[in-house]
C-alpha cells in the first residue's frame, strides 16, 4: 500500500487519484493514518464482502432462533462490529 502525507495528497491530488486506481493509498497526518483512498471497484468489492458477512450472520442467527437458541443482539452483531473495527 502506498503511503502519502496529507500535505502531499493535497498538493498532488491528481497523482493520488491515479495511484488509488492501482492500489489503496494511505493518507497520514503527523505520522498517524487518517484515511485510505481506494478505487470505486475496490470499494464495491469491500461493500459486497460486508453484505455477504451480514447475510451469513443473519442466516446463522435465524437458524439458531428456529432451534430455540436465542442470543442477545450483542452476541449476534458483536463479531461484525469487531471485524469492521479491525478492518475486515
Amino acid at each position: 500500500m502506498h503511503v502519502m502525507p496529507a500535505q502531499q495528497a493535497k498538493n498532488q491530488f491528481g497523482d493520488l487519484l491515479m495511484k488509488a486506481q492501482h492500489e489503496p493509498v494511505e493518507i497520514s497526518k503527523h505520522g498517524k493514518r487518517v484515511a485510505v483512498v481506494i478505487s470505486p471497484e475496490e470499494y464495491d468489492r469491500f461493500t459486497e464482502l460486508k453484505l455477504q458477512s451480514l447475510k451469513a450472520v443473519l442466516a446463522e442467527s435465524l437458524a439458531q432462533a428456529e432451534k430455540g437458541e436465542l442470543h442477545s443482539i450483542d452476541d449476534v452483531f458483536g463479531p461484525l462490529t469487531q471485524d469492521e473495527l479491525n478492518g475486515h
